[in-house]
Parts: structure tokens; sequence; C-alpha cells
């Protein structure tokens, strides 16, 4: 991952850039999933009574509305203002905001849950225990932080996405890299699952892992 530089400029400026395509290609996606959609079955059960639960690089917000679905308080941020307005035209009875995950414009202590699906595939590992940290620093004690993302040890770059110009890089994360960095920031893993990829028709071909963590 030498190449790689994760910069948060870029990921905005890429999302902003495919932002109706992106919307219009993977709101639908979780209909096509049936393991992904067990895994939030289990996270809005376990989550439903802790209080409010933020969607972090939530892209069109597809993942909150079917928590929203199942009796789950969310709203949703991602750090692309483009795609936050895809959000709103999809899923108008949301909250969605713009906001950084290295960042979060949340109080200490002040969430039930948060769950990034995907979204921490863009940070090196530095940016990602300061992501984590910020989870487990919003998180109320006791409250669970779920993550999903392509399992790997390697970086793509990537210059042209759907005919746009862009310059992004998206990182494949080994499963006890990310556990160690979720203990490093004060998180206890309670769960982890990993899954091949569905058909090439549904998804890009990559094992695919999902965890939860708890806040002591």
């Amino acid at each position: 991952m030498t190449n790689a530089e994760f910069r948060p400029e870029d990921t905005r400026d890429a999302y902003d850039r495919v932002a109706q395509q992106y919307a219009d290609r993977i709101a639908s996606e979780l209909d096509q999933k049936p393991f992904d959609r067990q895994f939030l079955d289990d996270f809005a059960d376990a989550v439903r009574a802790l209080g409010r639960v933020v969607e972090l690089g939530s892209g069109p917000a597809h993942v909150s509305a079917y928590l929203a679905d199942r009796g789950v308080q969310v709203s949703a941020l991602d750090l692309s203002p483009a795609m936050v307005a895809q959000a709103a035209r999809l899923f108008p009875m949301l909250e969605v905001v713009v906001g950084d995950m290295l960042d979060l414009p949340y109080e200490d202590g002040s969430l039930g849950g948060v769950i990034a699906f995907y979204s921490i595939i863009h940070f090196h590992d530095g940016q990602l225990g300061r992501v984590f940290s910020e989870m487990s620093r919003v998180l109320i004690p006791g409250g669970l932080a779920a993550v999903a993302f392509h399992v790997g040890d390697e970086a793509v770059h990537r210059d042209e996405w759907w005919g746009e110009t862009i310059a992004l890089d998206t990182r494949f994360l080994p499963t006890e890299r990310v556990i160690e960095l979720l203990r490093d920031a004060g998180l206890e893993v309670t769960s982890t699952a990993e899954r091949a990829p569905y058909h090439p028709d549904v998804e890009y071909q990559s094992r695919r892992a999902y965890l939860v963590a708890r806040r002591p």
C-alpha cells in the first residue's frame, strides 16, 4: 500500500462526481444480499433499545433506511455533499448530514450505536485508528459499533469510475488488523463473521468481513 495516499479530499471529490450513479446502482443492493440483511437485522435487535444510531460514511443511506424500517432511531453522515443530496432524494424521512468520520460532530457518549458499512476502506492505519477512537468517544457505555469491509491486504487505485475522472484509493483490510485497531481504540469485539462474494452481477468479487464491537 506504499502508493496509496488516502486523502479525504480525494475521497470526497470522487463520491461527489459519481453520487447519482452510485445511488441509482447501490441503493437497492440489500435486496440481493441475504447475509447482509441478517447482519443488519441482528444489529438492529441489539442496538434498538440503546438510543440513537448514526451510519458513518452512509452513501445514499440505504443501510440507514433499512435499520429505520426495523425500528432503530437512526440518522446518517457522509463526507460527500452530493451523496448526502442523493440520500435526501431517496429517503427524505431520514436525517442525513455532511460530516467527517475523522472528526465526528457528536458529543461524547451521546450515541447508542454507530455503523460503517464499507466506509472504512478509504483510510490508512493512522486514520483508521482515529476513526475507531471517534466511534468509541461518541458511544455510550455498552454502545455498539458495527463495521463491514473488504478482506485482504492491498490497496486499489482508481483514476476513472463510471466515466468520471477521479483519484481514489480503496483498501482491503486484514480482519485481524481491524480487530486490533478496534481494541486499541477501547472497543471490545463481540462478533466476527466473513463471507464469500455473491455473484459478479451483484457485487465486486471480494471476501467480506462483518464485525461488531462494544464500548465497555
